[in-house]
């Protein structure tokens, strides 16, 4: 997990940031992205960071505060769905990762990110599958994880219908078979597969 960041602190790169999204692949909601700045000194590394994924929602959260409490510097930025539908899930996550490094309080020296190139005046490094190679990227991975998560559990208070507290917004069954009956939010994402092909409504709360 740690071979990029020696091999970038090797070359003198101190400040190593990770970038990563969540929710790129969701129905509904915004594409949620964070980028974490880590110390990586041998007696402040945070055992069992790995890619969010792989981690239980308690395990995640614990982490979650630990990051915050030892990181350098991290921020988060979201993009909504009427602006993803607009300019697209590539496009909108790509805007979503370049503003959550714009919004940290310190400069990186380097960005690690996870299987995006942002094209920005910092020197990156795009890395796939990287959420499970680097200890910086899968610590964003986390961050991003716990607060789209989060934002999906308030959603599931306003829209009752659509299980969001389990599914997070993503295509399960019964989220699309709760589509098909009660139409879809304004919240939903509909560029997206299987919503673009079906005639739905979007509903509104009163």
């Amino acid at each position: 997990m740690f071979y990029y960041e020696n091999e970038y602190k090797s070359l003198g790169y101190n400040l190593i940031c990770g970038v990563d999204e969540v929710g790129r692949g969701s129905l509904f909601g915004s594409v949620v992205s964070a980028a974490v700045i880590m110390p990586l000194d041998d007696d402040l590394v945070i055992e069992g960071i790995n890619d969010s994924k792989k981690l239980t929602s308690k395990k995640r959260e614990n982490l979650y505060n630990l990051i915050l409490s030892k990181c350098i510097a991290y921020s988060v930025y979201s993009v909504e769905a009427s602006i993803i539908d607009k300019i697209n899930i590539y496009n909108a996550t790509k805007l979503s990762m370049i503003n959550a490094v714009n919004a940290l309080s310190v400069t990186p020296d380097v960005l690690l990110i996870d299987a995006m190139k942002l094209n920005t005046r910092i020197k990156e490094c795009s890395i796939i599958k990287g959420d499970s190679k680097s200890y910086s990227i899968a610590a964003a991975s986390i961050i991003a994880k716990v607060v789209r998560d989060n934002m999906m559990n308030e959603y599931a208070k306003e829209y009752k219908n659509y299980g969001l507290e389990k599914n997070k917004g993503y295509g399960t069954k019964e989220h699309i078979l709760a589509i098909e009956k009660y139409g879809a939010t304004g919240e939903h994402r509909l560029t997206f597969a299987p919503l673009k092909y079906k005639d739905v409504y979007r509903q509104e709360l009163f």
